[in-house]
């Protein structure tokens, strides 16, 4: 007998605010079409003073459960992938617990930047797999909108709001890459890439800071290693690229997607593009392209997904999963 991580439920949450690209004309030096073309990027949502990322996380995680057919009281753990919490301290995922109203089981935060939702991922399988949690509430849920430079038009017209959530349930499962649930993930790090893609605040600051990007290195460092993490997820799951259903990326630019499938040998029609409509929403970008992925009907039960993502750190990573 194996145990797998089955996805139950998935849901999202974006602030009612939509700001155009055009509306960045107006205080930068940018246009709608240097923003489309440098990144695929329409519009983004942006949180409103009173949203912040446990209340984003809190409305997605309750669409997901609703889909389940699950109470809060019914969730072991709950993972929240951020690297924009409200507080430094207590987590955001104790902020969405209570929230809730989730009276047991635990809550922490996971911070890996972009590769949040991979890592977060990782964590619920590791503990469903161990036997410490039957179910799993994982939630990726960022406010990039506060630690943005509004002077600098070659970030700030890239990130948007947003939180995505998907539950993950212990099931019996035949050990076969046909199973339904989480079949491999693979995992990255290399804090030697620190400088290409941080934030210049934080406690030995005293300030938030702003987010920092060098972005040309970043783009080349994104389709190697995004391609290479996902290529050995599928080797671990003994699935090759012509079984794939959907990759379902990191929304972060349409560049990247459109070289990391041409890279793993798939084309874009079996590729989740959600970039357009929400920017790089970083942590919460996969469950959010998840999300909306299953409400147009594009993914459905029994296909097989590959998500991956690159953030600060540099941190990246995959994982295969059978919905």
């Amino acid at each position: 007998m194996t145990i797998r991580a089955v996805v139950k439920g998935v849901g999202h949450y974006l602030p009612t605010r939509v700001v155009e690209n055009a509306e960045f004309e107006e205080s930068l030096d940018t246009t709608d079409e240097w923003i489309r073309a440098r990144s695929g990027i329409e519009r983004r949502h942006f949180a409103d003073e009173s949203e912040t990322t446990s209340t984003m996380a809190t409305a997605a995680a309750q669409k997901a459960l609703v889909m389940a057919g699950l109470d809060p009281s019914d969730i072991d753990a709950l993972i929240l992938a951020t690297s924009t919490a409200d507080f430094t301290f207590p987590s955001a995922a104790t902020m969405v617990q209570a929230q809730l109203g989730m009276k047991s089981g635990f809550a922490f935060d996971v911070q890996a930047v972009c590769a949040g939702f991979v890592f977060a991922m990782a964590n619920a399988n590791a503990l469903i797999l161990s036997g410490q949690a039957r179910r799993v509430l994982v939630i990726g849920a960022e406010t990039f909108s506060r630690i943005m430079d509004w002077t600098d038009r070659s970030t700030c017209v890239l990130f948007g709001d947003g939180a995505g959530a998907l539950i993950l349930e212990a099931q019996e499962a035949d050990g076969t890459a046909q199973d339904r649930g989480i079949l491999s993930t693979d995992l990255n790090s290399d804090g030697t890439y620190r400088d290409l893609l941080y934030v210049d605040g934080g406690v030995s600051t005293g300030t938030t800071g702003h987010l920092r990007m060098q972005g040309n290195q970043v783009f080349r460092h994104a389709v190697e290693k995004l391609a290479a993490t996902a290529t050995t997820a599928m080797e671990r799951a003994d699935v090759t690229e012509d079984q794939v259903d959907w990759v379902v990326p990191h929304q972060a630019n349409i560049r990247i997607i459109q070289g990391t499938a041409k890279k793993l040998g798939l084309p874009m029609e079996r590729v989740i593009v959600t970039v357009q409509d929400h920017g790089n929403t970083s942590a919460a970008s996969i469950p959010l392209a998840l999300s909306v992925g299953h409400e147009r009907g594009q993914i459905k039960t029994g296909d097989l997904l590959v998500t991956e993502a690159i953030g600060g750190g540099l941190a990246w990573g995959a994982v295969v999963l059978r919905w």
